[in-house]
């Protein structure tokens, strides 16, 4: 009779916790990202009165005869299911759609992993947890954009987004001409064109070329180039080999088949002269007016960084006031054999354990992981009707785990009064 007791007060201690589970749960419906969690009950140990007997002088076999013990909590398990995207229009918010965990470094250097993507920029214009100050971890650019995701993930691996202070520039290497020369031309007359370039400072530098068709040579033409408006302490190196000056070559059907010659330009605020090479490829020579032009140069301005995008990959693209746009970094993504091994550490924040597996570190949209949405937040997973019905259940259990109790208490009650009697 006094196991009948037990039994309940085991089942009425069970479900008080699981009534603790779904306090939690209810409490974090509007928790971002929170994933709910589900008990799962096992039963005790059976006091076995009467083992199973095999079959014996031709009778047949017995079940054991057993009397459990009560129930116990099995698992406290985290359901992984994907919560819905809420849109916040803050292009530093981040929803992962998919496998994987944001990962952010706290100031004592630890690596903590989470699905919370409400980011923000700090004063140093550092990417941070908005709530813990956290530093957001993954793959900063180069200079000039460069992205390697190969590196390894380390709490110093932090993004910088610094909008407002961050410039860049870039010096011209590359001019690329299109256009026709006319093959009507004779030397001495000449065709000028001139071209904005680029030092490594960003400041234009106008060079004009001209261009003359060979009086011994058929089909080509040389050129030469003169700073027509210069920097300060900037000049064109005398010319020395193809240095400033070269040709273009054409066959008879007037198409471009080789060229010589590129621009150097030498500044007293570099160690170095710049070398700009010219592509004339796709160039022709035809009966027809000259046309032949700058089309394209791969140097740019100075500019500041005025905005940002995210895009499903993670990368971070800078807009630039000089229009152009330059990768700042890209997120870095976790993965993990068990998720549901993680163990919480607050703050929406978990960290590894040995059940959960060492974390397989990527970027978004590969090897499994998933994608990154900008400017929206996951929802917590938390089904509220499932919740509530729980609820009532668990209500029911333990009410009835009581009644076990003091029905087992009125029978010892009239046990005594027998004796009394």
């Amino acid at each position: 009779m006094l196991q009948a007791m037990f039994n309940g007060v085991s089942a009425i201690s069970a479900t008080q916790t699981d009534m603790n589970v779904i306090g939690n749960n209810i409490s974090n419906v509007d928790t971002t990202a929170f994933k709910s969690s589900q008990v799962s009950f096992a039963t005790q140990l059976s006091q076995t009165i009467q083992g199973a007997q095999a079959p014996a002088n031709g009778g047949g076999t017995t079940d054991p005869i057993q009397i459990g013990l009560g129930v116990k909590i099995g698992s406290i398990s985290v359901q992984e299911a994907q919560g819905g995207l809420q849109s916040t229009g803050a292009p530093t918010d981040m929803a992962i759609q998919g496998n994987g965990y944001f990962m952010t470094a706290s100031p004592t250097g630890a690596i903590n992993y989470q699905r919370d993507g409400h980011f923000a920029v700090d004063s140093a214009g550092q990417l941070v947890d908005a709530s813990t100050g956290d530093k957001v971890l993954g793959y900063p650019a180069s200079a000039t954009g460069v992205v390697n995701t190969a590196a390894t993930i380390t709490p110093a691996s932090t993004i910088s987004v610094p909008v407002g202070s961050l410039t860049t520039a870039q010096a011209t290497s590359t001019v690329t001409y299109s256009g026709n020369l006319d093959a009507g031309t004779v030397n001495p007359a000449n065709y000028t064109r001139s071209v904005n370039v680029y030092d490594s400072q960003g400041n234009a530098q106008t060079i004009t070329l001209t261009f003359t068709p060979s009086a011994t040579v058929p089909n080509q033409w040389g050129w030469t180039a003169a700073g027509t408006t210069l920097s300060p302490n900037t000049t064109l190196t005398t010319p020395t080999g193809t240095t400033n000056q070269g040709t273009i070559t054409f066959n008879t059907d007037g198409i471009e088949t080789a060229s010589t010659g590129s621009l150097q330009l030498t500044s007293t605020a570099t160690t170095s002269p710049q070398n700009i090479a010219l592509n004339f490829a796709g160039t022709s020579q035809l009966a027809t007016s000259s046309t032949l032009a700058p089309s394209s140069q791969d140097g740019y301005a100075t500019g500041t960084l005025q905005s940002f995008t995210v895009d499903q990959t993670g990368t971070i693209t800078g807009v630039f006031s000089n229009g152009q746009a330059l990768s700042l970094g890209q997120i870095a993504l976790a993965n993990f054999s068990n998720p549901g091994g993680l163990s919480s550490a607050g703050n929406n924040q978990y960290q590894t354990t040995a059940d959960s597996g060492v974390p397989q570190v990527g970027i978004a949209n590969q090897n499994g992981l998933g994608t990154i949405s900008a400017g929206y937040l996951e929802q917590s997973n938390v089904d509220l009707a499932t919740e509530l019905t729980n609820m009532i259940i668990t209500e029911r259990s333990f009410q009835a785990n009581t009644k076990v109790v003091s029905t087992v208490d009125d029978m010892l009650n009239d046990l005594i009064q027998m004796k009394q009697g």
